[in-house]
């Protein structure tokens, strides 16, 4: 019999359920991405109220610069990053599933680049989650061992099939102990951390509790076995037996740590990731797990988490609720930190979807696995660095994409601005300018299949840092590309047709110069790209070569000129080079990276 008290969104289910709905962590990522489309926009605003006094000056109808306008904000936009950005997660994710790993959460493999912080359950994750009984032991001479095992044994709940329940119950079966009657019975409670009857002992009715050493101690007042207490629980878990106003005695469980478990561990901490465990079990214990894993002995309680100002000082927390799991995960966010969290139970959903890389392990619910953003299908935390390597290939190429995008973007509005101001016409033809879009978003779309290097070290996204490197190919380009401009009409005196050929050309090959320098660190010929990108940015070159060779929809030019364009951006992709290697070296970029 039972009667239902509240249901819904009131129920405890209902409570977790809408916290998955609102808790999430927004990808910074597509943050940084829209920021970026921000400021160019703000760029081509400035550039586009040059070019109208310009041509107010000059008595040009304004009109007659809406055209240029129009298609100087379309290539602003970036149309293709949702799709480049798709199919660079993609293409993780399909690896990630050869390896049983499967995605859920797109954002969670380019998130994992960032993580710094993993926080891991003990039970089932570190250790087998398998538990047995190890050792009894009695603090009152009026109950033998064996008594002790009864009172542990009838205090367990029939109706439940948690681990120590398990354990206690094959170790009363292999040793022929068995439970006695009942005359109440209050079973074990997550909040008071013990389970409570009445039960006949030698004739008399006694009350006897059976629950965590803390939790017995706290009610009883008995401390007098504190130190034997201490003692037993670095050996395992531990859980205790106890009457009204008496520690009884206590048993000593073993859930020992995965054979796995502490080269997993190593193997992310090598990464710059920091492991912190999480477990309900008392200080004690998890201490004991955390050593022999290679975790690290500061374990920390709730109120280190309300009190301390730098959680990532500890190495885990005991004594957690799953409901506190949610706390820990928000305050590691406020610190700026990139969270990743291991979970199986459905009180670890919201704290899960929160996360920055929520992973729901192999015995998850199916709760966990639809709130997380990766689901593991095997047991322990081997995989987790899998995801890792897949979110450090992610950013590379994303990385690669807002470079060249800043740096194409602000060479193109510059180029049209500045030529038209100083020459009266647009270096670049409208149709041509066009063509420059599709070709580029072409190459875009099969940047996320690039090879990829991946660092040793969590990634983080610097704007500043990346608005430099871009700077550095926009001034480049843009000294080169008015160099050219100059010299045609100067020199060679081309006419504005011509002009406007060899400056698409130029465009064309400075901006797959710009991919193959800004998707490696090192040399641009120290890494091959994937056959998708380079083929593409091959097939860029030869269309923009025939065109203007064979003066398909633009004037044609000699091959000389084109020859000229070729070796001026050939040389100039080798200096820029040079000084990107520079620039890198001089703000310590180098030097952790790892080719796969």
């Amino acid at each position: 019999m039972a009667q239902v008290a509240k249901i819904g969104r009131d129920s405890a289910s209902g409570k977790t359920t809408e916290l998955i709905k609102t808790a999430e962590a927004p990808g910074r990522l597509q943050t940084l991405l829209f920021t970026i489309v921000r400021y160019l926009a703000y760029l081509d605003v400035v550039l586009a109220v040059v070019l109208v006094i310009t041509a107010l000056i000059r008595g040009t109808s304004w009109t007659f610069l809406l055209p240029f306008l129009v298609i100087l904000f379309i290539a602003t936009i970036p149309v293709s990053m949702p799709s480049s950005f798709t199919v660079a997660n993609s293409l993780e994710a399909q690896n990630l599933a050869k390896k049983d790993i499967l995605v859920s959460g797109l954002v969670g493999i380019q998130e994992a680049a960032s993580m710094n912080a993993l926080l891991v359950d003990k039970t089932g994750t570190l250790t087998r989650n398998q538990s047995k009984v190890i050792a009894v032991k009695s603090f009152n001479s009026k109950f033998s061992l064996n008594q002790i095992m009864v009172a542990a044994l009838t205090l367990t709940d029939d109706t439940n099939n948690s681990v120590i329940d398990q354990a206690l119950k094959n170790y009363g079966h292999q040793n022929n102990i068995e439970s006695v009657e009942r005359k109440s019975f209050r079973p074990f409670s997550p909040v008071t951390k013990y389970s409570s009857g009445e039960v006949q002992f030698n004739g008399q009715p006694i009350k006897l509790m059976l629950g965590s050493p803390e939790a017995l101690t706290n009610l009883t007042g008995d401390t007098t076995e504190a130190k034997q207490i201490a003692a037993m629980a670095q050996s395992g878990r531990l859980i205790c037996v106890a009457s009204t106003n008496q520690i009884l005695g206590a048993i000593i469980l073993a859930d020992t740590p995965r054979p796995d478990s502490k080269k997993a561990v190593l193997a992310v901490q090598k990464l710059g990731v920091k492991v912190i465990m999480v477990t309900g079990d008392d200080i004690k214990t998890a201490k004991s797990v955390a050593g022999q894993v290679g975790i690290g002995p500061r374990i920390g309680t709730l109120a280190d988490i309300q009190n301390e100002p730098d959680l990532m000082l500890f190495d885990g927390f005991a004594n957690i609720f799953p409901a506190d799991k949610l706390k820990i995960v928000k305050k590691l966010q406020q610190q700026g930190q990139v969270v990743g969290m291991t979970g199986d139970g459905i009180n670890d959903a919201p704290a899960l979807k929160q996360a920055d890389v929520g992973i729901a392990v192999n015995s998850a619910s199916d709760v966990v696995k639809l709130a997380a953003r990766v689901v593991l299908t095997k047991p322990g935390l081997t995989d987790i660095v899998p995801i890792i390597d897949s979110g450090h290939r992610v950013y590379r190429r994303m990385m690669t994409w807002i470079i060249t995008k800043l740096a194409r973007t602000a060479e193109l509005a510059a180029l049209l601005t500045f030529g038209f101001i100083f020459t009266g016409f647009f270096p670049v033809s409208l149709s041509l300018i066009v063509f420059i879009v599709v070709m580029n978003d072409m190459v875009t779309l099969v940047l996320g299949t690039d090879r990829a290097w991946r660092t040793q070290i969590p990634e983080r996204w610097n704007l500043p840092q990346l608005a430099k490197i871009a700077g550095i190919f926009t001034i480049g380009w843009l000294v080169i590309g008015f160099g050219l401009l100059w010299f045609y009409l100067q020199i060679q005196k081309l006419s504005s047709s011509q002009i406007s050929s060899a400056m698409f050309l130029y465009l064309i090959y400075s901006a797959m110069a710009t991919i193959w320098m800004t998707r490696v660190r090192d040399h641009f010929w120290s890494f091959a790209p994937s056959k998708a990108v380079g083929w593409m940015t091959f097939a860029d070159i030869a269309v923009a070569t025939t065109m203007v060779l064979a003066g398909l929809i633009t004037a044609k030019i000699s091959i000389s000129i084109v020859l000229e364009v070729l070796i001026v951006t050939i040389v100039g992709m080798i200096i820029l080079d040079q000084i990107k290697m520079v620039y890198y070296h001089h703000n310590g970029i180098l030097g952790t990276e790892i080719q796969n």
